[in-house]
């Protein structure tokens, strides 16, 4: 009898929480006005620009120009102290 009552109090207040969270939220929403219409009148110009800096070339199987100059010597190789 006692798992009976149990389940009715969670169905009873989860239905309950279901039906605040749906009032909660009706009552929040609420129509937002549409923006006025205005009207605006631009002007571009364009001017040719010259490239400061040429980019490298990207040739398929040439080499990379973006790679590091710069390697790192290899990681130092350690000796566990039991295993030797």
């Amino acid at each position: 009898m006692r798992s009976v009552l149990g389940r009715r109090l969670a169905a009873i207040a989860g239905g309950t929480a279901v039906t605040a969270m749906v009032v909660l939220t009706a009552s929040c929403a609420e129509e937002e006005q549409a923006p006025e219409e205005t009207t605006t009148t631009t002007t571009t110009t364009t001017t040719e620009a010259s490239p400061t800096e040429k980019a490298p070339r990207l040739e398929p199987g040439g080499p990379n120009p973006f790679s590091p100059s710069v390697i790192a010597p290899p990681a130092p190789s350690a000796t566990h102290p039991r295993t030797g």
